[in-house]
């Protein structure tokens, strides 16, 4: 079963990047909602134990978040409601990697390491709200608040470094940092210049994203190891 809804959310996956090559706004509304419920489906069945409300709750607000901005172009008031309900999902991601990881801090990132590797990551953040400021005009405080949330999300999943497995690290890190790409390239998009191909490239990088991320917690319970080196 948990194989057949892994499917299910890849062939809705697809039909949604094709529904944007094909321009069809009919299996957008259809299939964009589908990605999340396929997915929070596929983490039901995969969590027969430790199941995780936290976990739930931010797939939820990412399905919310996924509805409202497909609205976005009706009323302006659906990007907020879709920027509100996605800042609430990091929030809830940023509590699950610290509940999806170890209790033992002997094998984590020490010191100048987190220093070193965090760096690279608050500069993406901070250059990107620098370069975006100028022409936010009356949203640049969500937004800022935003970028601030969502570099803080790819930050946990980083320090589970040591803490979890580590095919469970670098899913959870790699889904992080495309979720960042992803939410990136939509502000650049909409708030700067248009990007060639942005539609396939932002729901290509988000739907990664979060596959990665739910994937990579699922496989924290399923193995022991931890990862000894940076």
């Amino acid at each position: 079963m948990k194989k057949v809804v892994l499917i299910l959310f890849f062939v809705v996956s697809l039909g949604e990047l094709l529904s944007g090559i094909v321009g069809s706004k009919e299996m957008h509304f259809i299939l964009k909602p589908l990605i999340m419920i396929s997915l929070g489906v596929y983490y039901w069945i995969a969590i027969s134990q430790n199941r995780s409300v936290i976990v739930v709750c931010a797939i939820f607000f990412s399905l919310a978040g996924d509805v409202a901005l497909m609205f976005d172009t009706v009323n302006s008031v659906f990007f907020i409601l879709g920027l509100t309900e996605f800042l609430i999902s990091h929030i809830f991601y940023i509590l699950s990697y610290r509940q999806h990881q170890s209790q033992s801090v002997a094998d984590e990132l020490q010191g100048i390491q987190k220093m070193r590797f965090a760096f690279p990551i608050v500069l993406a953040g901070t250059g990107l709200i620098v370069v975006l400021y100028p022409v936010l005009g009356d949203l640049r405080f969500p937004v800022i608040i935003y970028a601030l949330v969502i570099v803080t999300m790819v930050l946990n999943a980083l320090f589970r470094f040591g803490r979890t497995s580590v095919k469970s690290f670098r899913m959870v890190f790699a889904g992080a940092i495309s979720f960042m790409i992803s939410d990136s390239l939509l502000a650049i998009n909409k708030f700067m210049e248009p990007i060639n191909h942005a539609g396939l490239l932002i729901l290509a990088t988000y739907i990664l994203a979060q596959f990665l991320i739910i994937e990579g917690l699922c496989t924290h319970f399923s193995t022991n190891k931890i990862n000894h080196h940076p």
